[in-house]
């Protein structure tokens, strides 16, 4: 046993030397690329800092429509602390990629730029690394609106402003943060990643409603167990598949199963009734593992899903849903406006989860339309983008109030960049 297990790992050190050597010649090879550093007119005024490897990137996804929008008014960068990363996202991201390994890279690249705004869409302690150099504007802009506990973290504190949803944000902030100036440090955008039409990558038969169930994944900590696989996953997926009337998109979290071996079972075996399932040609099962999070939205009728940032961006749609209560007593659940007023969804009910759709897909909600302008504010076409590219302008030119700028998007000055009236209307023009 003892000569198998050492085999075992040479092999694992021997793929992992194997895998190192690839990554480094490609980055060799395209050194002039991922370690660019424009000069003059060029040079990148705006970047994101992303210190993660892959299994975190759906967290910085979500941001490359709003970013190449911003791009149309700023160069903007993606700063790759991690080598997968830096090869994984240099085939996939629309925006350049820098790769700065060490702290005397992003030393040298900095100083090369004329770096003004830095967005960070996590927590990552390498986050700090960047956050030394006093001139940009840093800035947290997370990877999702939700109530998790995460969302005051007193790690805030740390950023110069924070991209806030709407007014629940603030409420959330000014509740649970000390010495801290709400109305100062946070700048409310909305979520322009609803005004991305993404493309659907899948066949669906229009012909029945489609159900979105997006759990979370299982958390790292008693306090962040918002997860539903375990207490109501199966339950839920038979009880859809077993009436035969819906669609179903099952979107697990990129997470799920990390730290749960009970959690990731549980997936496998939602993963083979999805395959052995008959769908008699009608009905689609889908097991979604897509890169894509957004073309969800549009394509389901229906959406249930845990307290995580999934809850927040389907309510933007209007449409109904269903948010599961966390099994874990130890779960921190707070009394948002979010959580009062929308449909709870228990473990003990999840086996009705058929009979409750179909009643949940012939009521209205009058309350969401509230609910949405107090998460989100104006969600009206172009509106969140318009706030985001707006508001990040304002502090590329050293505008920190909330006065909006004047002039042209062609010119570098300072106070020059502007977000038109409309960016929904300049985009299809």
């Amino acid at each position: 046993m003892k000569v198998l297990s050492t085999v075992a790992r040479v092999t694992t050190y021997a793929k992992k030397r194997y895998a190192a050597q690839l990554h480094r010649k490609f980055i060799d090879k395209h050194v002039s690329e991922l370690c660019a550093t424009p000069t003059g007119e060029e040079r990148y005024l705006v970047a994101l800092h992303f210190a993660d490897d892959m299994v975190n990137a759906y967290q910085i996804r979500q941001w490359y429509e709003p970013l190449k929008n911003l791009a149309q008014y700023v160069p903007v960068v993606i700063i790759v602390r991690h080598p997968e990363a830096a090869v994984a996202l240099h085939k996939e991201c629309p925006l350049p990629i820098h790769y700065a390994p060490t702290v005397e890279k992003l030393e040298q690249f900095t100083e090369s730029q004329d770096l003004r705004l830095v967005l960070y869409v996590n927590q990552n302690i390498r986050n700090f690394q960047m956050m030394r150099f006093n001139s940009p504007n840093h800035v947290f802009i997370c990877h999702g609106e939700s109530d998790k506990a995460y969302m005051w973290s007193n790690q805030l504190k740390a950023y110069d402003y924070v991209f806030s949803a709407g007014e629940a944000a603030r409420e959330r902030l000014t509740e649970h943060l000390r010495n801290f100036d709400v109305l100062d440090r946070t700048r409310l955008i909305g979520r322009p990643q609803i005004d991305v039409q993404y493309p659907t990558p899948y066949e669906i038969n229009h012909d029945y409603p489609t159900v979105l169930y997006a759990p979370t994944w299982e958390g790292d900590r008693p306090s962040m167990a918002y997860g539903s696989v375990l207490s109501h996953g199966e339950q839920l997926v038979d009880a859809l598949i077993n009436d035969g009337g819906f669609n179903i998109i099952f979107r697990p979290h990129p997470r799920s199963g990390i730290n749960s071996r009970a959690y990731g079972q549980v997936l496998e075996r939602i993963r083979n009734k999805f395959g052995s399932s008959e769908h008699f040609g009608t009905v689609k099962y889908i097991y979604d593992e897509s890169a894509q999070w957004g073309w969800q939205w549009s394509a389901a009728d229906i959406c249930i899903t845990d307290i995580s940032a999934v809850a927040y961006d389907y309510l933007a749609t209007g449409k109904p849903m269903f948010v599961t209560e966390p099994f874990s007593k130890e779960a921190t659940v707070e009394d948002s406006l979010a959580l009062t007023k929308l449909p709870a969804m228990p473990a003990k009910d999840a086996a009705n989860a058929a009979e409750l759709v179909r009643t949940a897909l012939k009521s209205v909600n009058k309350e969401s339309r509230e609910l949405v302008q107090h998460y989100f504010g104006d969600v009206t076409p172009g509106a969140s983008m318009n706030r985001f590219i707006k508001e990040s302008l304002n502090l590329v030119n050293g505008n920190t109030g909330k006065k909006e700028l004047d002039g042209s998007p062609g010119n570098r000055n300072a106070g020059s960049q502007s977000a038109p009236e409309s960016v929904h209307e300049r985009k299809t023009a």
